[in-house]
Order: structure tokens, then C-alpha cells, then sequence
């Protein structure tokens, strides 16, 4: 059995997780880390989650999942999926899982994404060297919720 490729970045942020999960979930906040992407979804398990913004004044959806587990303040787990990747049928088990882990600390809240798992996915491995980023994994967006919510 193949063990599981998984990208796992983690950042300590000096708020609480309730504060934090705000940002996570909040489509006005997310517009401000997730290069201008708002999320759009009724946060109920079972739900559709979008990832919307525009490009070239054109509005679309990035990105499209599933919300699969959902324990305000705590856990969000859902599926991603990226709509205008025409390589890849769009069905179920191409779509990545993404958990938002959030844990309280003495200073205030850690958060660790786990986005995967690459080996079970059509085109895994470039998938993974696409979201990796140079060894970057989800640190760059962690780094700017970070410096938004420690403002």
C-alpha cells in the first residue's frame, strides 16, 4: 500500500480560533488572502463550496468542492477541485481533500491544512508540484491570514 502524499503546513496566530475561523469561512475575509477568491457555500456538511473572484473583469469559479466535515471554531474538511483543468474528468475521486485544523494555544490558535491526497488523483504528481510551490505548501496563504487577523 502506497503511503499517503499530503502537503501539511502549520502557523501559530495569535488570536483565537474563533477570530481565525472567521477568516477561514468569512467570504470578505477570504477575498484578502486567497488572491481575491470568495467563498460561497451555506456551510452545512453535504454543501457545495465555491472559491469565485474574477479575471480579466470576467467573475468564475476557481475552484469547486464539497464540504464534508464541519465543527465551528475546530474543523473544516472539504474536497477541491479545479473546473477549468479540461486533462481531468470532473468526478469524485479526482477531487482533493482539504482539512482546516484549528487548535487552541496558550497565545492563540494553531492552524494546520493538510491538502490531499496526491497519489489517489489523476495527475498526482503534477498536482502536487504545482501546489507545493517550491516547498511552500499552504505557507504563503497561512503567513497572510497571519498578518490580517494579528493586525
Amino acid at each position: 500500500m502506497q503511503e499517503e502524499k499530503l502537503i501539511v503546513s502549520k502557523i501559530e496566530i495569535n488570536v483565537s480560533p474563533e477570530i481565525v475561523w472567521d477568516a477561514l469561512i468569512n467570504p470578505q475575509q477570504t477575498k484578502k488572502y486567497m488572491y481575491g477568491c470568495e467563498t460561497v457555500s451555506d456551510w452545512k456538511v453535504g454543501s457545495s463550496l465555491l472559491w469565485n473572484g474574477e479575471y480579466n473583469g470576467q467573475k468564475m469559479t476557481f475552484v469547486k468542492g464539497w464540504i464534508l466535515k464541519l465543527i465551528p471554531n475546530e474543523c473544516l474538511v472539504y474536497t477541491v477541485f479545479d473546473p477549468h483543468n479540461k486533462s481531468m474528468e470532473d468526478i469524485p475521486v479526482n477531487y482533493l481533500t482539504v482539512t482546516y485544523q484549528l487548535d487552541r494555544t496558550e497565545e492563540g490558535s494553531l492552524l494546520t491544512v493538510t491538502q490531499g491526497d496526491y497519489n489517489k488523483v489523476a495527475e498526482g504528481e503534477k498536482r502536487y508540484a504545482d501546489s507545493y510551490n517550491n516547498g511552500e505548501g499552504w505557507s504563503p496563504i497561512l503567513r497572510e491570514i497571519k498578518k490580517m487577523l494579528e493586525r
